[in-house]
């Protein structure tokens, strides 16, 4: 089992990280959708914000382990992620209203379809543009 998870890491915390960031965004989306009744577009608005805000501090520290603490590349970093998400936000954003508008189906049937494709995209746009290994040496 060690030797799996050793081989596979990064894949197995990204799908932790990514559940629990689903779990956010998602229930973050309920709230303010289905309790609070407010429209949803604006709740699925709401909820990337604050997937986003939590998915970097956890992808950075646990999933792919990065280290930086010099602030340039810190911003680099943390505009990159949140340029890329708001990226696959405005996916998640277009593909929720076609579901909802066009094919009618329920809000959170809608959501939950909608981030399958959007956790694809977040794993490798952090893995391969984001948080990727650079050389340090001139």
């Amino acid at each position: 089992m060690k030797h799996l998870y050793s081989k596979y890491h990064q894949w197995i915390d990204y799908i932790f990280v990514g559940v629990l960031t689903t779990i956010i965004n998602f229930g973050v989306f309920f709230l303010f959708d289905t309790i609070f009744g407010i429209s949803y577009l604006i709740a699925n608005a709401i909820s990337i914000v604050v997937a986003i805000l939590f998915a970097f501090y956890m992808n950075k520290k646990y999933v792919f382990k990065s280290r930086t603490t010099d602030r340039k590349v810190l911003f680099r970093e943390f505009t990159l992620f949140v340029g890329f998400r708001l990226g696959s936000g405005f996916y998640d954003m277009l593909s929720m209203w076609v579901l909802v508008a066009y094919f009618s189906l329920n809000t959170n049937v809608s959501k939950l379809l909608t981030e399958v494709v959007v956790v694809l995209l977040n794993y490798a746009f952090s893995k391969f543009i984001v948080f990727r290994k650079r050389n340090t040496h001139a």
